[in-house]
């Protein structure tokens, strides 16, 4: 059978390729089987071995293969693996375990068994017959991969340490998977064995880089700082134009406050590589505990102005200083809009470099800026609803309706079920002098609220505004009793609708509890100590409605309170001097369109 080995060798090297490194499932903190699983296997294996060792008894007994029979069994092994390699792992099956039927004994018939069982998901039969094949041939490596393989993806790390330790000890020149059996300690927390398991890779191999910063790595996980230092500095030694492990170095005496050590090895990195952001990046660090934050800055501008460094480590840096802005320190706010405009001039077509600029302006209190960086973001990306809000929500607070309604738009043909674009477009339209339009947009916009009682009350008080510009008084009620209901204290639907049923001499009573709500929490609000005054105006209180404007008129000039003034003062029986209120009002600005009649008659109109 030794020639069926040899002339099948060219299938198991092709089929045993992706054998040779751990898989990713071992590269976490493994789970161990329970032990009564541990039996369960233990026992299958018992019972496979029974089954070989009987196979082998009855081969034994048997008369040698024929020529024809070794034929026929190399055939079937050659159709087996050919399965294999299409994926049709029934077949492939199918014909192995034929040619096992005639040569049970034959290692390289079981190893490719195992791995079809492998890759059709049946691991403990894939199991048992990578056992059998290492059994058979205890110095082929691609058999004890395949087992190593195997053990992992059932989870038993103990076993696939064995195997492959089992493996650098049998089979010569080996010592390559001294690697992989160091990584699977490493998996398992098992440190001192990685150690032991790296310590002979470099005894075998001398030194190597991967020796030796895993061992770095190893060291830092069981806090012997000194011993991880001492192999990064061997790193650097044996690779001195490496700035990779310069930097590695430098960030480690950073982050364990050894910063002299951390300037010293960061400035190397520079000597090597002038232009190196992370050097920058280090040195920033440093300079920030070290409490100079001139230096910190100056360094930070050096990092951002290298086209090496990449945009996402700008973004995630910059996302963190923007935390701490607004700064009262105007150099600090001043240094993120600096940063921010290194990013976008070293990525002027990134999206996320102007959108993250026009966070850092919004940071400080920069607005319009902040606005037209975001356009700016949108012109190579209009795809982030996030950025669109923001350009919304800045027209909105700049009172800037044209380009509200004119970007609500916009954005509203990308994403048409965003209420909060419908509420800023109705109320744009409302602002525009459109009350039709601006209706349509919030009762459409209102009907997208899912389960948020806060937004559902803006658009109810919007609406209720809306409703009375269309003179619909009846839904006009129903919208400001249903934002009410959502926020009993919105002090914007308790001033409007009280204002507006005092307007129409309609449910006084409850106006005027609605406006002394108001007033109560805002005693020297002049806008709401008028509306207040009407009420008790229309309610025939002309002496509180004098008391409430007297409040009001120590703090404002406006046209219509002053013209209020003089109509309380003419229902009090006092004339001339409701007269010159009147006359006040006319100099102070736009009033009724009554003012001129009542000053021509001297008399009041209502």
């Amino acid at each position: 059978m030794r020639q069926l080995v040899l002339s099948l060798w060219f299938w198991l090297g092709l089929a045993a390729i992706g054998y040779a490194q751990p898989t990713k499932e071992a590269a976490g903190s493994p789970a161990r089987l329970t032990r009564k699983e541990e039996r369960a296997l233990e026992k299958e294996q018992r019972e496979l071995d029974k089954k070989l060792a009987e196979a082998r008894i009855r081969r034994a007994a048997a008369p040698p293969l024929s020529e024809r029979e070794r034929e026929h069994t190399e055939a079937l092994f050659v159709d087996g693996v050919k399965y294999v390699l299409l994926e049709d792992y029934t077949k492939a099956l199918e014909q192995l375990l034929r040619a096992y039927a005639l040569s049970p004994d034959n290692a390289a018939i079981n190893y490719k068994i195992a791995e079809a069982n492998l890759l059709s998901g049946n691991l403990r039969d894939a199991s048992n017959y990578a056992n059998a094949a290492v059994r058979l041939d205890a110095q082929n490596a691609y058999y004890y991969l395949l087992l190593a393989d195997i053990q992992m993806r059932q989870k038993q790390y103990d076993g696939a340490t064995k195997t492959y330790a089992t493996l650098i000890k049998q089979v010569p020149n080996s010592g390559s998977y001294l690697f992989n059996l160091a990584d699977l300690y490493l998996a398992q927390n098992k440190l001192p064995e990685a150690l032991n398991t790296l310590d002979l890779a470099e005894k075998e191999f001398g030194q190597v880089d991967e020796i030796s910063f895993k061992k770095q790595q190893i060291y830092l996980k069981q806090n012997k700082l000194e011993l991880a230092l001492a192999e990064g500095e061997k790193l650097i030694r044996a690779n001195p134009n490496e700035t990779r492990y310069v930097l590695a170095q430098a960030e480690m005496y950073s982050s364990n406050n050894r910063l002299p050590d951390a300037v010293r090895v960061a400035e190397q990195a520079l000597r090597a590589d002038p232009e190196n952001p992370q050097a920058h990046m280090i040195l920033a660090e440093v300079y920030r505990q070290k409490g100079q934050p001139e230096q910190a800055a100056e360094q930070l501008k050096l990092a951002f102005a290298s086209p090496a460094l990449d945009i996402d480590e700008r973004i995630r840096i910059l996302v963190g200083y923007s935390k701490q802005l607004p700064s009262p320190k105007e150099s600090v706010n001043q240094l993120g809009r600096d940063l921010a405009a290194a990013t976008i001039k070293n990525y002027p077509k990134e999206a996320k470099a102007y959108a993250m600029a026009g966070d850092i302006h919004i940071h400080t209190d920069r607005k319009k800026e902040a606005r037209d960086l975001y356009l700016k973001a949108l012109r190579y990306d209009n795809s982030k609803f996030q950025i669109w809000q923001q350009v919304v929500f800045i027209d909105s607070e700049l009172n800037q309706t044209d380009s509200l309604l004119a970007h609500t738009d916009r954005a509203l043909e990308l994403f048409p079920n965003q209420s909060s674009l419908w509420f800023y477009n109705g109320v744009a339209n409302l602002l525009k002098k459109r009350p039709q339009r601006g209706i349509k947009a919030l009762e459409y916009g209102r009907k997208l609220v899912m389960s948020n009682p806060e937004l559902l009350g803006q658009f109810d008080a919007q609406l209720g505004d809306a409703y009375h510009e269309t003179k619909d008084y009846a839904k006009s009620d129903a919208a400001y009793e249903a934002a009410l209901q959502s926020d009993p204290n919105n002090i914007q639907v308790l001033n409007n609708y009280s204002y507006f049923l005092s307007l129409r001499g309609e449910k006084l009573e409850k106006a005027k509890q609605m406006s002394g709500k108001v007033v109560r929490q805002f005693p020297d609000n002049d806008t709401y100590l008028d509306t207040y005054a009407w009420v008790l105006y229309k309610l025939k209180d002309y002496a509180g409605a004098k008391t409430a404007l007297e409040r009001a008129l120590k703090t404002t000039k406006d046209a219509s309170v002053i013209e209020h003034y003089g109509d309380v003062l003419y229902q009090l029986g006092q004339p001339e001097e409701a007269v010159a209120q009147w006359q006040r009002a006319r100099k102070a600005g736009l009033a009724s369109s009554l003012l001129e009649r009542k000053l021509k008659d001297r008399k009041l109109y209502e």
